[in-house]
């Protein structure tokens, strides 16, 4: 199968804050949930969540990078929804759109330096 990433995705759970910005009737807007990511990218993330977000929401994550303690806020649209628990844990994946460039410049160096590091830690 062939690889659709545009961007290296790194496997890491990250604290993530998830704030509602646009949705469908199911929603209400401005709901926030704390929760985390599964692996991140320039280009997106998986997230898991306790709430059901339909396909095409917009979010806005504030994604807590464990190792530097630094804050990122970037603004994703849901593109895949899957139910891990019934009514309890979902995981989406969400696309970044409309986010400034340098929150995606520090998520790429972020990813890559991580990379690095996880190559020379095991050698």
């Amino acid at each position: 199968m062939e690889e659709r990433r545009r961007a290296p995705r790194l496997k890491e759970e990250n604290e993530v804050t998830i704030t509602v910005v646009s949705g469908g009737d199911d929603i209400p807007l401005e709901t926030v949930i704390h929760d985390h990511s599964k692996d991140i990218s320039a280009s997106g993330a998986r997230i898991q969540a306790n709430l059901y977000l339909p396909v095409d929401t917009l979010l806005m994550l504030e994604m807590k990078l464990n190792t530097v303690r630094q804050m990122i806020t970037v603004i994703g649209k849901v593109k895949w929804i899957k139910i891990i628990f019934e009514d309890e844990a979902y995981e989406a994946g969400v696309e970044f759109v409309n986010t400034p460039n340098d929150a995606i410049r520090k998520l790429r160096d972020y990813i890559s330096w991580k990379m690095e590091y996880q190559k020379v830690k095991s050698r």
